[in-house]
C-alpha cells in the first residue's frame, strides 16, 4: 500500500545505539561481556535510590503525577530557580524534540556543530527544519563560527557542553562572548548532559546567565551521573514563558512513576555523585596514561567518555572487539571515521578494555 508518509519521515535515518550486552552474547556465544559504548554510569545508580524502587512494585498499576510536582519542586530547589521554569520528559533526547516541535517550521535553520549529539539533526529534519552543521575547531564547537552563521531563518542554535562524542568544553568567557551577538528571537539551547563529570574550573554557569538570557534553555538528565539510564527521565530549565510552552506539548504521563520517585532520591544524594565524579576522574587519568603508552591521539575529556584515534579503521577494530567481550562506539557512526568513543568504566572493565585493545592492536 501507498501511504501518504510525510517526507521529513522518509527522510530520516534509524538512531543506531549501542549494541545491548544481551545481544552480543546471543550473537558470538559469549558468557561475559562489558559495553562502554552508551556512556552509562558503570556504578549504577544510587543504594537510596534503589531502596526506593524497590518499595514501589506495587504501585505499578497507578499513573504517575502528571504535573511532576515533587520532581519539578525539588530541581528547582536544588537550581533555585522557579518551579514554573522546570519542563520534564523522557531524557533529554525526548526534550530536544519537544524543543524543535515548539519553535520550527519547514525551511527554518538549526545550527549545530559537525561532530555533535545527532539527535539535533533528526529532530531538526522531523520538522522540515533545515539543518546547518559548522565544522569543528580543535575537536571543538567553533562558536563565532556557528554565530557567524546566523541568518533570518535561525531559530535554533545548539551548544553542547560538554560536547558529545568529542568530550571538549568552552569556557566561560567564551559564551558570554557569543551570548551578546546571538539576537534574541534565536534560541540557544545549553546542552549539559554531562555536567555532573566536568573538572575544568573555566566551564561556564549557565545558570547565573539565565535571567540575562530569556532565549536560553538548559538541558540535563538522570540518565548518565545518576545512573537513572533506564528509567527516561531529563529535565529542562529555561524561562517561565518558555517553560509554560513546553509544558503544553509535553505529554501529561511522560515521566513515568518509577523514573519521577526514583529522580527526586537522586537529587538528595549528591555523595553518590561526588563518588561517580572522582571515580570517573581516576579512571579516565588511568586510560590517558594507557593511551599514551601505545601512542593513540586522545582528546582530553570532561565527560564518562574519551575519543581516540585508533590509527585503524574503527569498524574492524570494532568487530574485533566484540569478539573479545567489549562493546564500544565506533567513530564511523559518529562523523569521525578511524576514532573510538570509549564510555570510561569501573578500574576492572577498563583493564579488560586495553588488554582486548592491545591484542586487537597487535593483530
Amino acid at each position: 500500500m501507498n501511504y501518504a508518509v510525510r517526507s521529513e519521515i522518509l527522510n530520516l535515518n534509524v538512531y543506531k545505539a549501542g549494541k545491548p550486552i544481551d545481544e552480543v552474547k546471543r550473537e558470538l556465544g559469549l558468557n561475559e561481556v562489558i559495553k562502554l559504548a552508551s556512556n552509562e554510569n558503570p556504578l549504577g545508580c544510587s543504594e537510596k535510590v534503589k531502596a526506593v524502587l524497590k518499595n514501589m512494585i506495587d504501585e505499578a498499576n497507578m499513573y504517575p503525577d502528571a504535573s511532576n510536582y515533587e520532581l519539578k519542586y525539588n530541581i528547582a530547589k536544588k537550581n533555585n530557580v522557579h518551579f514554573d521554569q522546570i519542563f520534564c520528559s523522557t531524557g533529554s533526547d525526548s526534550l530536544i524534540k519537544v524543543i524543535c516541535n515548539t519553535f520550527l517550521n519547514s525551511g527554518d535553520e538549526s545550527i549545530m556543530g559537525e561532530v555533535t549529539f545527532s539527535r539535533y539533526i533528526d529532530s531538526t529534519k522531523l520538522m522540515g527544519g533545515k539543518v546547518i552543521q559548522i565544522p569543528m575547531k580543535n575537536h571543538g564547537l567553533d562558536l563565532d563560527a556557528m554565530v557567524n552563521a546566523i541568518t533570518e531563518k535561525t531559530k535554533i542554535i545548539w551548544l553542547c557542553n560538554p560536547n558529545n562524542p568529542t568530550g571538549t568544553i568552552f569556557t566561560k568567557s567564551e559564551l558570554e562572548n557569543i551570548l551578546k551577538k546571538i539576537p534574541s528571537h534565536v534560541i540557544v539551547v545549553m546542552d549539559e548532559a554531562y555536567i555532573e563529570y566536568v573538572t575544568d574550573k573555566e566551564y561556564p554557569d549557565s545558570l547565573s546567565l539565565l535571567p540575562s538570557y530569556p532565549n536560553m534553555i538548559i538541558l540535563r538528565t538522570f540518565s548518565k551521573a545518576y545512573g537513572l539510564a533506564a528509567l527516561r527521565c531529563g529535565y529542562g530549565i529555561a524561562s517561565k514563558e518558555l517553560g509554560g510552552y513546553f509544558n503544553r506539548v509535553i505529554g501529561p504521563f511522560d515521566v513515568n512513576l518509577f523514573a519521577q520517585k526514583a529522580a527526586v532520591t537522586a537529587l538528595e544524594d549528591q555523595d553518590f555523585i561526588k563518588l561517580v565524579h572522582n571515580t570517573n576522574k581516576d579512571c579516565k587519568e588511568y586510560l590517558y596514561k594507557e593511551l599514551e603508552n601505545l601512542g593513540l591521539e586522545y582528546i582530553k575529556s570532561n565527560t564518562n567518555f574519551i575519543m581516540f584515534d585508533t590509527k585503524k579503521d574503527d569498524i574492524n577494530l570494532f568487530n574485533e572487539l566484540l569478539k573479545r567481550g567489549v562493546i564500544i562506539r565506533p567513530g564511523s557512526f559518529l562523523g569521525m571515521p578511524g576514532w573510538i568513543r570509549l564510555s570510561i568504566g569501573t578500574k576492572e572493565q577498563n583493564i579488560v578494555f586495553i588488554n582486548a585493545l592491545k591484542e586487537v592492536l597487535s593483530l
